[in-house]
C-alpha cells in the first residue's frame, strides 16, 4: 500500500493549517486506500537552507537534512496543506521543498490551501516547485476561503464544498503515488 504524508506547511504562531490538515488526515485515513501520516515542519525545525552543495547533488553534510531525507524518502505521496502568504507559500515550507531533490522525484502531490481567496495563489506556487522536484501534481485541489470555511476567520469549519473538494483529490493522488511507486521501484 502506498504512503502518502499530510504536510502541515506553516509553523506560524496561531497557524490554521495543523486545523486543516488534522481534518484531511481524518478524512484520509477513515476513506483508506493508503497509508497517512501526518508530517509537521514544526518538529523538524529545518534551519534556513544550510547544505554547501547543491541538494540535486545528494551529497548532504548536516544531520537534520539526513534525518528529514530519510523522512521524505518512505512516502509515495504528499498532501500539501499551504497558507498563502503575500500571494506564495509560507517561506517555511519554500525551505523544506528546498532542502531536497531526489526524494521528492517521482512522487505524486496534492494540495489544500486556504486564505482569503482560498490559497489558490499558493497552490499554483506549489505547483511550479513541483514541476521542478520532478513531483506530479493532480489536478484536484482543495481552496479554503476564509469566510466560507473559518469561523470568525479562525476555527477551521469545512463547509461542504470543502467536504465534496477533498475525496476528487484523494482518488487521484492515491492512483499517482501508486503509479510512479513503480517507476522508483
Amino acid at each position: 500500500m502506498v504512503k502518502i504524508a499530510v504536510v502541515v506547511g506553516s509553523t506560524r504562531p496561531g497557524r490554521r493549517s495543523k486545523q486543516v490538515a488534522d481534518w484531511v488526515l481524518a478524512r484520509a485515513t477513515s476513506r483508506g486506500g493508503a497509508d497517512f501520516e501526518m508530517l509537521d515542519l514544526a518538529d523538524f525545525d529545518l534551519p534556513l537552507l544550510d547544505e554547501p552543495m547543491p541538494p540535486s547533488l545528494g551529497n548532504y553534510q548536516h544531520e537534520h537534512t539526513k534525518s528529514w531525507a530519510a523522512t521524505i524518502a518512505r512516502f509515495d505521496g504528499f498532501i500539501f496543506v499551504t497558507a498563502e502568504y503575500n500571494h506564495s507559500v509560507p517561506g517555511v515550507l519554500k525551505n523544506a521543498l528546498d532542502y531536497l531533490y531526489e526524494e521528492w522525484n517521482n512522487k505524486a502531490a496534492g494540495f489544500v490551501s486556504y486564505g482569503s481567496a482560498g490559497g489558490v495563489r499558493a497552490a499554483e506556487n506549489l505547483r511550479l516547485i513541483a514541476g521542478e522536484l520532478q513531483m506530479a501534481d493532480v489536478r484536484a485541489q482543495v481552496a479554503l476561503p476564509f469566510a466560507t470555511d473559518f469561523e470568525n476567520f479562525t476555527t477551521f469549519t469545512p463547509s461542504n464544498a470543502a467536504e465534496e473538494a477533498l475525496e476528487p483529490l484523494l482518488q487521484q493522488l492515491i492512483a499517482w503515488a501508486t503509479a510512479l511507486r513503480t517507476l522508483r521501484t
